[in-house]
């Protein structure tokens, strides 16, 4: 409690001048109060500031207390997609900063959610981090199916998973993470827009677009065998089909939210027919897509001009 008020009392006080500057004797803090305040920073404050303060300061940023919970989610979402995110420079400084936290947090690592990571970090989340309940790798080019059953096999508490746009990840990891992970509540297993692929155009390599998973129904065939207890489910752009979709349906009852937006081989029917199914679902996203006049060659669908100009519309909701 003593600690706290010192701690509450430096940090209002604040810089107001040169000599209440120095007037607070930083150096006599104890590490209780000094990690306190240093709980109070983002993480981008503590990485880039407190840590190159003094070896003490740096010292302290490495307390597991401060290292619990690593989100760079935010960071991504506030800077467009740039090519840079796509080498393996960026994808080594990602792995560097994981493998930090993973090694500082002496297993109290709950939640990570970052991008462009690979399987050489994620092997130490599966060996160090098995209390982790949340793991969100969006964009990872470089994770496999091999480093996910090791992750499932270190790390059973995950609660939610999020592998969009990890092409190397398939069916098969799905259903170790299921079977390994019975506490997963939330998946979110979107992919890159592939009807309209001009928005990842020089940024993300072409032969990753083309990458494109196919196996939409074997994907939700392991979601409706071993992921019995999801409630939240996001599939954008799956290539799934009424097949995949009853499948899921079927096996995963308790789901409350699901996400088709873009899935383009299913219908309203499909849709219908799999929602009667889902007693507690309260919110689904329906595959109403725009398609791009790009897809059609005009001299060949001139028709799909004349349909825009009649109906004055350009999105096929179904």
């Amino acid at each position: 409690m003593d600690d706290e008020k010192e701690a509450n009392k430096l940090i209002e006080s604040g810089p107001s001048s040169a000599a209440a500057a120095a007037a607070a004797d930083w150096a006599e803090l104890t590490n209780e109060c000094l990690i306190n305040i240093l709980s109070r920073l983002s993480l981008e404050d503590r990485w880039r500031g407190a840590m190159r303060v003094c070896k003490a300061w740096h010292q302290a940023c490495k307390d597991p207390c401060l290292n619990s919970v690593l989100d760079l989610e935010c960071h991504f979402n506030s800077a467009a997609e740039l090519p840079r995110f796509w080498t393996a420079e960026f994808e080594r400084r990602v792995d560097n900063m994981l493998g930090s936290v993973v090694c500082w947090s002496g297993g109290s690592l709950t939640e990570v959610r970052v991008r462009h990571c690979s399987d050489r970090s994620l092997s130490l989340v599966s060996r160090r981090c098995p209390n982790l309940q949340v793991l969100s790798i969006k964009s990872c080019p470089h994770v496999t199916d091999i480093i996910m059953a090791e992750i499932a096999s270190g790390c059973p508490k995950i609660k939610e998973l999020d592998i969009s746009y990890c092409y190397e990840i398939s069916h098969e990891s799905l259903a170790i993470i299921g079977s390994r992970c019975p506490n997963i509540h939330i998946l979110k297993r979107n992919l890159m827009n592939w009807l309209d692929p001009s928005q990842h155009n020089g940024v993300v390599p072409n032969d990753y677009l083309n990458a494109c998973p196919q196996d939409g129904d074997s994907e939700a065939a392991a979601i409706s065998k071993f992921m019995p207890h999801l409630n939240h489910l996001e599939l954008r752009f799956s290539k799934l089909t009424a097949k995949g979709l009853t499948l899921i349906s079927e096996g995963c009852q308790n789901l409350e939210f699901v996400d088709l937006y873009g899935c383009a081989n299913v219908t309203g029917r499909d849709i219908a027919n799999a929602s009667s199914n889902l007693k507690k679902l309260k919110n689904i996203k329906k595959p109403n897509f725009y398609i791009p006049r790009s897809v059609f060659h005009t001299e060949r669908y001139g028709h799909w001009r004349l349909y825009d100009e009649r109906f004055q519309t350009d999105v096929f909701r179904i």
